[in-house]
């Protein structure tokens, strides 16, 4: 394995003399040579602007001149791992500056084949504590720079605060996320008016549904996740997915560090909420063999105040302010992967197997009408991946997953009475259910087995092909218990198949010294599927649909300063339906197999610009534009006495994102906002919704906006602590539920205009092998009334406090 030598420089002592000591190297950390770039035969020099404390730990470090290609942050992360002796003044130990450069030098076949660490070597005496801004280029600032249409949210500090995943991705420029109540309740994601199933989201490249976490996205524990990445319209073949308008892939903590590790995180709050994540991990270096290991449990009552009518003495609806008594919710999640990493066969290796389940009640219906005593819902599913990476010679790379995936959902509604809002039982039901007029107990089981293979192959050092092969086929049956009780044809009984290929190719080229990059892609999707339709005559008929699309797509990059860039990227982008669209679910949502995928033409024109640290501070904006042309969307809707997904219409959604921020000397305020405004209009002019051609799509906000301010404060108590006061505020304009110009405007039906504001006070100090945090956040400062869905009320004011401990 190539090796990296660390060498130490700086600029030259202002003065000499006995009462000084200049820090020095007392622990060399070999940094991890880039595999893709030891194939490609590439050495390096990477010069770091690193920052110690008094005890000699390297606090920050800082790449002075990134030389790309995955140098930087390898050089980054070693440093960071190393040790000095620390600088002394006068018999006292000091917080100190210094330049050090490691070198990147494939090995000689002839020599070892590892370097011992170099010796101690003297550096210049730093300043007396001076305050300098030293921070290295993030991974969230090379992805914003690559050609991809992504942004990158890194969650370190999202960690210490209570805000949830859910939360955290609301804050981002052109994206929204709507929720129907506290704790475990749905969620819906949208990117640039797109959502739903439109969106595809991940967890470290597996779809999230199979992935070990449950199917919602804001109840994925934060302190499990990394970094997100945030794809607006144009998604990268290497998923192997067909999503119309986006996907987000959650990264969780890939850290492999030689020994143990462990951290554990405890939330505490309002409504009886209790969340708890554990994460361990070990590795033993001679062998690269690596343990990780976590697990999360999630538990709230969900009793916030709503605001309802109720009928008082004389029968009369009059207002109320009631407490939710039937909205508990219950997780739980494990997960286990070993594996080798690093071995001359195998970059990675890993076997990961995992389990989670979820239990919720439900309080209300749709639209928060009519309450619900004894309805709940659940989830169970257990399944495992094998992923392997390796790069082989001549630029060839290689990853490749598969897995299976378990999942079990059921609902129960066999309530005897009906319920007020006070939790009271007022009257005995003619027949047990409380939703229908008729008892419930159903269960979905489906079996889903998928793999990915991702083979990348490097021409030359401008020139990358990569190819991608995704099967994924999902084997769907159930039962509804009660029906075969009374002797009755059970819908859920028939069984339903679904098969998909998702097949991309993609070239890159880099040109004009790394300052223009670009990505040009194709995508071929085929899907069969196969059920057993229930015909009037009280017998399955077995049917067979097959589906086929294209995609096509390009990504461009150009640095036009060293601080600013310019994007372009365009997508012909297919989603074929998926399975409840296809085969339904049995009772309310019935099957349509002559669904045709949703199409669109997706653009986005991007600029971005990330400043260096002056003597004003650093300052950061991204502006996007974007425009959808969408076709054949699919909307659930309904016939009678039950509902179906149809290709409904087609649509336009034009808009613009820009976010702006700005940190000052020292790190000790940072400001940050943005605001997004989409035009989401229909421009069906025949079918059903021809007489709304022109009008904005109901139900869906198109004006939103962020704000963060963040005080923070070093070396309190110790050389390495940390406190922060952060304050965020997120507006969201009034929005029509139906469609603008349908029925009188004093008696439409509107979700009004909020401004929500939240606080949190944190607290982090770090000692050797030790992080300890504690948190006190209070969200929703101002009690205001919280809708994402018309008369579905969010909870008001609530505290939480978190402890995190990290060894």
């Amino acid at each position: 394995m190539a090796a990296g030598l660390g060498l130490v420089g700086g600029v030259q002592a202002q003065e000499e003399g006995p009462s000084r000591e200049s820090p020095r190297l007392v622990r060399f950390v070999e940094a991890r040579y880039p595999p893709a770039a030891k194939q490609e035969g590439r050495e390096a020099r990477v010069p770091l602007r690193i920052r110690l404390d008094a005890e000699g730990q390297v606090t920050e470090a800082e790449v002075a001149e990134p030389q790309g290609h995955g140098f930087d942050e390898a050089a980054r992360e070693a440093v960071l791992a190393m040790r000095f002796s620390p600088a002394m003044r006068d018999g006292k130990a000091r917080p100190a500056r210094l330049v050090y450069t490691y070198v990147f030098r494939l090995p000689v076949k002839t020599v070892a084949a590892v370097a011992a660490p170099p010796p101690p070597v003297p550096v210049p005496e730093p300043d007396e504590a001076i305050e300098v801004l030293v921070q290295g280029p993030s991974y969230a600032q090379q992805r914003r720079q690559s050609a991809e249409a992504v942004q990158v949210v890194e969650t370190e500090q999202l960690q210490r605060e209570a805000a949830d995943l859910g939360e955290a991705l609301a804050r981002v420029e052109g994206a929204g996320v709507r929720r129907s109540g506290g704790l475990g309740t749905r969620s819906r994601f949208s990117l640039a008016g797109l959502s739903d199933e439109q969106i595809r989201i991940f967890v470290d490249g597996v779809p999230l549904d199979l992935a070990g976490f449950g199917p919602e996205l804001s109840n994925v524990p934060v302190n499990l996740v990394q970094r997100m990445e945030i794809y607006q319209g144009v998604v990268p073949i290497r998923f192997g997915t067909d999503a119309l308008g986006g996907a987000v892939n959650l990264v969780t903590d890939q850290r492999v560090t030689p020994g143990p590790g462990a951290t554990a995180s405890y939330e505490l709050g309002s409504f009886d909420t209790h969340r708890l994540t554990a994460t361990a991990r070990h590795l033993h270096e001679p062998s690269g063999l690596h343990v990780r290991a976590n697990a999360f449990l999630d538990r709230t009552r969900n009793d916030y105040p709503i605001n309802v009518e109720v009928a008082n003495e004389q029968g009369k609806l009059v207002p109320a302010r009631i407490y939710r008594f039937h909205d508990a919710y219950r997780a739980w999640g494990a997960g286990v992967e070993a594996g080798v990493v690093d071995r001359p066969w195998a970059q990675r290796l890993q076997l990961r197997v995992f389990a989670n389940g979820s239990d919720k009640d439900i309080q209300n219906n749709v639209f928060m009408t009519q309450p619900y005593g004894e309805v709940t819902s659940g989830e169970l599913s257990a399944g495992s991946t094998l992923r392997y990476e390796h790069y082989f010679a001549r630029g060839l790379t290689a990853d490749a997953l598969a897995g299976y995936n378990f999942r079990r959902t059921r609902l129960e509604d066999r309530g005897t009475c009906a319920y007020d809002w006070y939790g009271r039982c007022v009257s005995p039901l003619p027949q047990p259910g409380e939703i229908e007029e008729r008892a419930v107990d159903r269960q979905v089981k489906q079996h889903t087995g998928f793999a990915r293979l991702n083979v990348g192959w490097t021409l030359a050092p401008q020139h990358r092909l990569r190819l991608s092969v995704s099967p994924t086929h999902v084997d769907r049956t159930g039962e509804d218990r009660e029906l075969r009780a009374r002797g009755e044809l059970d819908p859920l009984s028939a069984e339903r198949r679904l098969t998909s290929l998702v097949t991309g190719v993609e070239y890159t080229l880099t040109a004009l010294r790394e300052r223009l990059e670009n990505v040009l892609f194709f995508k071929d999707y085929v899907q069969h599927a196969q059920a057993q339709k229930l015909l009037p005559s009280r017998v399955f008929a077995p049917i067979d649909r097959s589906l086929h699309g294209v995609g096509v797509g390009d990504g461009l990059r150009l640095r036009l300063l060293s601080d600013l860039f310019a994007k372009a990227s365009y997508e012909y982008a297919t989603r074929l339906p998926r399975p409840d669209e296809i085969f339904g679910d049995g009772i309310l949502i019935g099957d349509n197999l002559d669904l045709v995928p949703e199409r669109s033409h997706n653009l986005n024109l991007e600029f971005t610009y990330q400043g260096q640290e002056t003597r004003a501070g650093a300052f950061r904006a991204n502006v996007l534009g974007f425009g959808r042309l969408a076709d054949q969307l699919i909307l659930l809707l309904g016939q009678d006495s039950f509902f179906t997904f149809q290709n409904v219409y087609a649509a336009r959604s034009l808009g613009v994102a820009g976010a702006a921020g700005w940190t000052s000397p020292g790190q000790y305020l940072s400001l940050d906002g943005n605001v997004t405004w989409q035009d989401f209009r229909n421009t069906s002019d025949s079918g059903g919704f021809a007489s709304f051609v022109g009008q904005r799509i109901p139900n869906r906000p198109y004006l939103q906006a962020n704000g963060t301010a963040r005080l923070q404060w070093r070396g309190l108590m110790s050389a390495r602590d940390e406190l922060s006061l952060t304050w965020h505020a997120r507006y969201i304009h009034a929005f029509f539920r139906a469609w603008e110009k349908a029925g009188r405007v004093d008696s439409k039906q509107v979700i009004p205009a909020q401004l929500l504001h939240s606080l949190s006070l944190n607290y982090l100090t770090r000692r050797e092998g030790l992080t300890l945090g504690w948190t006190v956040d209070m969200q929703n400062l101002t009690d205001t009334p919280a809708y994402d869905f018309f008369g579905v009320q969010r909870p008001g004011r609530s505290v939480f406090a978190k402890l995190l401990v990290e060894l």
